[in-house]
């Protein structure tokens, strides 16, 4: 299929046959899915034209340059803005004459641990508009980085268009005796090897559908295993070039000395929304920033839960059910480690997938962690612990004392944004229904954050796959935590799995909602 330049993504939809007397999906996701179908608009991004093979005309973090937007002051004042002007050039330092360049800008403290993310608007002519709000009085310093050059975007682009995946999943089956056949997996039948040939699943809750070539032997109901594949060569050797780590994610030169913020009517910091945090608020942009390594939100009063007793107290009486991928499963990690009361409850399930338990009986908190279903890069796990979102949501009865994150996006990005979308409205339905049955539950949307450069998770795919989760559950009473923000105001190295300072205020925002006053 192909793709009209200065609009990113047509989703694309593969006709796949489905298994024999399928269960029947439910009925609100058909609408749902056409209705998220037309948010690809929202991945619109700038034309990349071809280098034409020519590394050195490709965007250099070396050579492209930036500077104060006016005049340098003695000293800026605290709530106003910093306004700065790229202007991005190839290898051989010549401008360039088209956007689509991947860059981040941040807006930095470095002795206060303070940290922001700043606005770019790409004005498509290899010149880009920088502006960071100024949040704290003292010094901060913008630091910019160009994660992708604008030829290494089109490569990314052009490889979600026109591969089906770039990765695939092992399969394990076994017979009476434990005698096992292991075929290959994925989300679609053409990309088992064995397209003439497969066995199909299909989840009765979601309608998701799984499909495995066909074991030599073994009945196709004998699947009992899951596991990562094989990440595939997508890539050319001029792409990978690209791509490579000399190019990708620097720091350009320093183009503005560092400013002076004044106190503002002897206040040091903007101060967060009076309004405690509840779901549904809106998210401005940014959503918040950090002062003394604490994340302030800027859309509600977050709380810092800075000690055992204010955590126990805020979770007291509370089931939480975490879903999603391993990036939440560092928020479960986390309390269990800060908390000693809270004892984890060995399922003897495969840590890396779960289902995990940990409980704390004097105050009646149980928490869970499970990672959604396949697509699943994981160790071997077994299949019948691999419940789809939907058949979770489906068993919870919600309520006051039930709260519910959903941390999804790191494992779809190896897959074209059409398959997001279909698990984004099986999952959206099942929350609506959640609400509707019974609004007092809380329900949080963990965006997934930064970490991946590489063609299988770049960051690029990630900011795509945000676009659409926030756009999914809009129009219903959620909670966000910006993880994706929150992993990029910092002068942190990006970790897919960030390190405790970020994984600490994800939590204590998130328990912001639990517990906002």
């Amino acid at each position: 299929m192909g793709i009209k330049e200065g609009t990113y993504c047509m989703v694309h939809w593969v006709t796949v046959p489905l298994p024999p007397q399928p269960h029947p999906a439910r009925k609100s996701s058909g609408s749902l899915l056409q209705e998220l179908s037309d948010l690809t608009h929202l991945l619109h991004w700038p034309p990349t034209p071809r280098d034409g093979g020519d590394l050195l005309a490709s965007t250099s973090p070396q050579t492209s340059t930036y500077h104060l937007r006016g005049t340098f002051k003695a000293s800026y004042t605290l709530g106003g803005y910093l306004e700065a002007i790229l202007i991005a050039r190839d290898h051989q330092g010549r401008p360039k004459t088209h956007g689509g360049d991947l860059f981040r800008a941040q807006l930095l403290g470095p002795y206060l641990k303070a940290g922001v993310p700043g606005d770019i608007q790409d004005l498509e002519n290899g010149t880009y508009l920088l502006s960071f709000p100024l949040l704290w009085a003292g010094q901060a310093q913008v630091q910019v980085r160009l994660i992708h050059s604008s030829e290494a975007v089109g490569v990314l682009r052009g490889i979600w268009r026109d591969q089906w995946a770039t990765v695939d999943f092992t399969g394990y089956f076994r017979g009476p005796t434990g005698y096992e056949e292991i075929v290959t997996c994925n989300v679609n039948p053409l990309l088992t090897g064995e397209e003439e040939s497969t066995c199909h699943y299909r989840d009765e809750d979601s309608g998701e559908l799984w499909f495995c070539a066909r074991p030599p032997t073994l009945p196709c109901n004998s699947l009992v295993g899951h596991s990562s594949g094989h990440y595939w060569n997508v890539t050319t050797p001029h792409e990978e070039a690209l791509l490579a780590w000399n190019v990708t994610d620097k720091v350009l030169p320093q183009g503005i000395s560092p400013i002076w913020v004044a106190k503002e009517s002897n206040k040091s910091l903007v101060l967060s929304p009076q309004q405690p945090c509840h779901p549904g608020i809106p998210g401005p942009k940014p959503s918040g920033f950090y002062h003394r390594a604490v994340w302030h939100s800027l859309s509600c009063s977050g709380r810092s839960f800075s000690t055992v007793d204010s955590i126990l107290g805020c979770l007291a009486g509370h089931i939480v059910h975490m879903m999603g991928d391993s990036t939440l499963r560092q928020w479960w990690e986390y309390l269990c480690d800060t908390v000693p009361s809270l004892k984890p409850v060995d399922l003897h399930a495969t840590y890396q997938t779960g289902p995990l338990m940990a409980v704390e009986t004097t105050r009646g908190i149980v928490l869970h962690w499970r990672a959604h279903s396949w697509p699943l890069r994981s160790l071997r796990t077994p299949v019948a612990s691999l419940h789809s979102v939907v058949r979770e949501l489906g068993g919870l009865a919600g309520g006051p004392h039930t709260a519910v994150v959903l941390g999804l996006g790191a494992h779809f990005t190896t897959f074209p944004p059409s398959v997001f979308v279909q698990r984004l409205a099986g999952i959206r339905a099942a929350v609506a229904a959640l609400l509707a049955r019974e609004p007092r539950t809380l329900v949080v949307i963990k965006l997934a954050n930064t970490g991946y450069k590489s063609v299988y998770g770049s960051d690029w795919f990630t900011l795509q796959v945000n676009r659409l989760l926030r756009a999914a559950f809009a129009d219903l009473r959620v909670a966000f935590v910006d993880a994706w923000e929150m992993t990029s105001s910092l002068a942190l190295p990006d970790r897919i799995h960030p390190g405790r300072l970020i994984v600490r205020n994800e939590v204590n925002f998130f328990l912001s909602f639990i517990c906002p006053t």
